[in-house]
């Protein structure tokens, strides 16, 4: 078994949430949350920070820790079982760029329900619904505001 760590980004901006449309070669298809493998020697938030950057083009800023997910699945020579870190993140404007490198054909925000319904996987769709809660819970008391507010 092989243990892999990797974090990531629910991104907000005016109540819409960032996903990404990821399609490897007609095998792999689908939308997800942006998120990538932590590196020697940088932290969670470091690592979520960047990974955001690099499939999306979203300099987007940390609000808090939201929790973690876990899942495995198998490679030929063995099986991995990964965790995520997730962090809710706040993005200043609505542009976003998908990592073709990556395979990410398409970007975008979208309404909750909408990007609930895109998302591929149901411990990101957990992670996404946990994160709005969190986030509409912020805005109710008055706590969301971009620090780069006009």
């Amino acid at each position: 078994m092989i243990e892999a760590t990797s974090c990531g980004g629910v991104v907000i901006f005016r109540g819409k949430i960032l996903v990404l449309y990821k399609n490897y070669k007609n095998k792999y298809e689908g939308w997800v949350l942006p998120k990538g493998t932590v590196e020697a020697g940088e932290s969670y938030e470091e690592t979520a920070l960047r990974e955001v950057k690099e499939e999306t083009g979203v300099q987007a800023s940390i609000v808090k820790y939201i929790g973690k997910s876990q899942y495995s699945f198998n490679i030929p020579q063995d099986t991995v079982e990964k965790d995520v870190h997730w962090y809710l993140m706040m993005a200043d404007s609505y542009y976003s760029k998908p990592q073709r490198e990556e395979y990410f054909l398409d970007s975008g925000y979208y309404k909750f329900y909408e990007a609930y319904h895109l998302l591929k996987f149901q411990n990101e769709k957990q992670i996404m619904e946990k994160a709005y809660h969190e986030y509409l819970d912020l805005k109710k008391r008055n706590l969301w505001s971009s620090k780069r507010n006009v």
